[in-house]
Order: structure tokens, then sequence, then C-alpha cells
């Protein structure tokens, strides 16, 4: 296999793992979300680009039948509330599109320091090759809905984590939001088709351990100013505010109830307060199990 891959996207996570590529031994093509594909067939393009410009960036591209997309964004389309993956499949149906997910800072990659990901979807044991070296373990799955579903709904718990801390509800409240935030993203995930223990592995429960308890995360820092009484800064890239939207608008097909994201959704379109939302949550019928209702 060609151990050439471009990288679309060079913000701070673009540019770690073209780092990390490097570290693993590939030949790197650092791109930009608006430049062409040069000559030649890529053994893999990694779209490292926000997810709502994913499809934008997949449009583009000009590829041959075969070549895998790895995709390091996490979100849901806001208006298709499609999953990143099925974004890229029904654009580019002859190219294998995988998640790549998992707890990492591009800030920590950087430094080169340990970090462990998933990477999922077809021929993910064979690419995870690509990322493999001494500071990156990759593990595979074939669960690309699992993978794509966690990344994507972490994001939105740890705005909710953060907005609990910085509004003085205490330690004890983000654990419980944490927690329901588990169930609720198993719940969402197995109504799409993932497998539960997908959510106790590295995109699921990992990523939130990071997400949704460190100030370095972009979704946390956001709860954190909104709980804090500092409002609302729609002009930062936090990608869970679109992702809330667009799982209340897939869930609500589904039949499936995502009250904690619905909270947060409500909270930054300005539609509640904070102390309303956590009255609502808190005023929830006891459910029937604790693990999923």
């Amino acid at each position: 296999m060609s151990k050439t891959v471009a990288v679309i996207g060079q913000g701070a996570w673009g540019t770690a793992l073209g780092n990390l590529l490097e570290q693993a031994g590939g030949r790197v093509l650092r791109l930009h979300h608006d430049d062409s594909l040069p000559e030649g067939v890529p053994a893999a393009v990694v779209l490292a680009v926000p997810a709502q410009r994913l499809r934008g960036t997949v449009s583009t591209l000009n590829l041959p039948a075969g070549v895998p997309l790895l995709i390091a964004a996490k979100g849901i389309e806001r208006d298709t509330g499609l999953l990143l993956h099925e974004v890229a499949a029904a654009l580019c149906p002859e190219n294998p599109a995988l998640m790549l997910s998992g707890p990492s800072f591009a800030a920590n990659v950087m430094q080169g320091l340990p970090v462990a990901l998933t990477l999922a979807g077809q021929g993910a044991e064979k690419l995870a090759s690509l990322l493999n070296s001494r500071a990156c373990r990759v593990y595979h799955s074939d669960d690309a809905i699992g993978v794509a579903v966690g990344g994507a709904l972490k994001n939105v718990m740890a705005i909710g984590c953060g907005i609990a801390m910085g509004a003085g509800y205490g330690e004890s409240a983000r654990a419980a939001l944490f927690t329901r935030g588990l169930a609720e993203m198993v719940r969402f995930g197995l109504a799409l088709g993932a497998r539960a223990d997908t959510f106790l592995g590295l995109s699921g429960v990992g990523d939130m351990v990071l997400t949704a308890t460190s100030p370095l995360s972009r979704n946390y820092a956001f709860g954190l100013r909104i709980g804090a009484g500092g409002g609302v800064d729609m002009s930062a890239l936090t990608e869970g505010v679109a992702t809330a939207s667009a799982a209340l608008h897939r869930a609500v097909i589904l039949g499936v109830p995502l009250p904690i994201t619905a909270a947060v959704a409500a909270i930054v379109t300005g539609e509640t307060d904070v102390k309303q939302a956590v009255a609502q949550l808190l005023d929830r019928p006891a459910g029937k199990s604790e693990a999923l209702s």
C-alpha cells in the first residue's frame, strides 16, 4: 500500500494528524479545504475540516474508486441530521468512508504525548497502520455508526457539563449529566444501528472523559462561559452547538428521547435559561431503566 496520505484541513487537528502520519512513516500532503488534490493516487484522504463544512469539501473531491476517506471531524450535519460518514458515503459511494475518533487534544498530539484512537469502517484494520506509531495506538472497529455518534454527542454533553460547572451546580451534578448523557448517547446510537459496547470504548466514554471535564475542550469551555453568565459566543468553533439541534431533528424521526441534548439546544438558542433547563430535567418522570431511560 502507498503510504502517501492527503490531509485536508490545516487547523490544529489537521496539523496534528499530519504529524502523526509522518511519525508513522508516511508521506503527507497537507492541503487546505479549498485546495485541489495533486496528481497521483493517495493511500487515503483524511478530512480534518469542521463538521458543517464536510459536505462542501467532499463534494469537490475527484478521487478514483476505492480510495478511503478518513473523517476526523466530530458532529452531525445540521440541515440533514446525517452522521458524517453518511454524508461522505452519499457523495462518494465508491470510496469507503471511515470514522477516526477518540480522546485527543491537538496540543497533546503536537507535543508527542501518547494518544489512542479508534478507526471504524470498511478496511479499518489495514488502514490503522497509517497512524500507528510509538506515540499513537489505533484500535479498529466495524461500528462506524457508534464511533460517529460517540464523537458527535460527546460534544453536546461537554457543553452541558460545562454549563453545570460554570453555574456552580458542582461536580456531583456534572457526574450525573455525564452518566445520563452517556445513556442518551447509547440510546440514540442503538436506534441508528450501533452496538452498545462501542460507547464503552475510546470514541464513547473515553472521549467524554476528556471533553466533558477539561477547560482545554472548546465545548466544555463554551458551556463554562454560558453557565457563569458570560452569554453565548456563536462565533466560536463549537461543534456541539450545531450537533445538538441536528441530533434532535433525527431523534424525533426515530422516536428517541434526548432530554439533555434538548436542554443544551434550548439554552444555546436562548429558548430557555440554565435554571429552567435544570428544573425541567429534574422534573422528568422516573424511567423504567436507569441505564437507558
